[in-house]
């Protein structure tokens, strides 16, 4: 089998490579795969900017938002301004295999698509939480918070779906129509992350200081508004290239993240497509869970402002210590 072949008009490239020490997968592993979930993981990527994670060789992988100056005049492309850095970036968008395609080629791995579309990328077309185990945490915590998760869910009436993060996490996805404005969504998120941890503090925590956490699994409301999360069908850059995978809420406490593979998701399928066929369809957020997520304070901003307490308060104690001592 050669290092270099052409599909569907774009050359394919070093197929032969790693793509990284500890992958367990080449280049022509990574490609194959996409290949054969195209028609799965182009409808989760389609009419969104996406970033990407590359991997190139001799260089530390980096994510990437605007696209090179190579890229070719047939990928389709968006300019979004970006408020941060006072800037335009011009993001990729993933409609068709042909994108895909080269984007694997260029060796990206990841595929993290914006939550809302190219058009309004502001106004997310899901409510997300992801669920994302300590340390030292198993995997089966993370499935016990997970059911805590659908329960929150189907108490305010709502539904969604659940697959690998890819890593030693699962994301919960649930489908909204667009009545709710971004700041709606993001409050609404906050709320069902705070109605979770209530459900059982001793297991879930929405505290965004990793310290606070206590060992328990991370309920993070923070993927709204500009975020992205890894796609479903998307490979990571994990040891052994995992996939995003779909699974049932009753399979879950059968699998672990590291079943899906480059290698071993596309039998693992089955022919289907699992994760269009768990979603439900987009619901309205109910307005009591808005209300309450509105009285919550943004993990971000409360985090960044304890940072600052706290660091005052040391301050004080040393120089209460020094004060002591001198």
């Amino acid at each position: 089998m050669g290092t270099s072949e052409n599909r569907d008009g774009v050359d394919l490239t070093n197929l032969d490579q790693p793509l990284s020490d500890d992958a367990d997968a080449t280049k022509r592993d990574l490609v194959d795969y996409l290949d054969a979930v195209a028609d799965r993981i182009l409808p989760v990527l389609a009419g969104r900017p996406l970033t990407v994670l590359r991997a190139l060789r001799g260089r530390a992988p980096f994510m990437q938002k605007n696209v090179p100056k190579y890229t070719p005049d047939w990928v389709r492309t968006v300019p979004i301004w970006a408020e941060a850095s006072r800037r335009e970036i011009r993001y990729a968008v993933c409609d068709d295999r042909r994108t895909l395609l080269w984007l694997a080629n260029q060796r990206a791995v990841e595929y993290h698509p914006a939550l809302g579309p190219a058009d309004d990328v502001y106004r997310p077309t899901h409510l997300i939480l992801d669920l994302d185990p300590p340390d030292d945490g198993d995997f089966a915590s993370v499935v016990a918070v997970a059911h805590l998760v659908r329960r929150a869910l189907a108490d305010c009436g709502l539904d969604g779906a659940v697959k690998t993060s890819g890593s030693r996490g699962l994301h919960v996805f649930v489908p909204i129509d667009d009545s709710a404005p971004v700041d709606d969504v993001a409050a609404a998120t906050r709320a069902l992350a705070a109605r979770t941890e209530a459900l059982d503090p001793t297991v879930a925590t929405t505290a965004f200081i990793v310290a606070d956490r206590a060992g328990k699994v991370f309920v993070d409301a923070t993927r709204a508004g500009g975020a992205t999360v890894a796609a479903a069908y998307s490979p990571r850059l994990r040891p052994g290239t995992p996939v995003s995978f779909p699974v049932a809420w009753d399979a879950l406490d059968r699998i672990h993240p590291s079943d899906f593979t480059v290698r071993t998701a596309v039998s693992a399928l089955a022919g289907g497509d699992p994760w269009a066929d768990a979603m439900p369809a987009p619901t309205r957020l109910p307005a009591d869970l808005i209300e309450q997520g509105r009285a919550i304070p943004v993990a971000r901003v409360a985090a960044m402002h304890e940072g600052k307490r706290r660091a005052r308060a040391r301050r004080k104690d040393d120089e209460a210590g020094a004060d002591q001592t001198g």
